[in-house]
């Protein structure tokens, strides 16, 4: 996650929302052991325990980035995440969450309603380069900035789909 830096979906989460949220995750479900995402990005505001693939461990900040480390655990979801690890599939990691944005030209802001949901494992993140690598035993991985991979820009077909709910709905997810 990044702060203050428009990302792939165009918003932007300024630092003070963010850290706002990262805050309260990491004194609630961090604290305690129950800081668990997903694998892939389902737009609900809950987490699906049958479809829990890891635990978040620890979260800090590096300058405007949000850092993270996790474990993936040995659940299905978590063993196909572990699978792909070891075959060296990147897999990024993309927060979740539900609010508010206001556009603002080209960019989108997240405002100050955002509710900090989790964070899940994806195939492309909105944040450049918010790509695990394994640390240690296979089943501990680390979020990293420095992570080099090739992705494709979905950035306007995500913009399409958020705008197309929000409209119908009123609900915007902020993934």
């Amino acid at each position: 996650q990044a702060a203050d830096t428009k990302n792939g979906n165009g918003r932007v989460y300024p630092k003070d929302i963010l850290s706002r949220e990262i805050e309260k995750y990491i004194k609630g479900p961090v604290a305690n052991n129950n800081a668990m995402g997903e694998l892939d990005h389902p737009e609900a505001s809950i987490i699906n325990l049958s479809n829990v693939s890891h635990n978040i461990t620890k979260v800090w900040w590096d300058g405007d980035d949000v850092m993270g480390r996790l474990t993936l655990l040995n659940t299905p979801s978590g063993k196909i995440a572990m699978e792909l690890v070891s075959a060296g599939i990147p897999l990024g990691i993309s927060s979740r969450g539900m609010g508010s944005v206001k556009q603002l030209g080209e960019t989108v802001e997240v405002q100050d309603d955002f509710e900090l949901l989790c964070w899940d494992l994806v195939s492309v993140p909105s944040t450049p380069k918010a790509y695990m690598h394994p640390v240690g035993k296979l089943s501990s991985v680390n979020e990293s900035k420095q992570y080099k991979t090739i992705t494709k820009d979905y950035s306007k077909v995500n913009s399409l789909i958020t705008e197309i709910i929000c409209s119908q709905t009123g609900v915007c997810p902020l993934c």
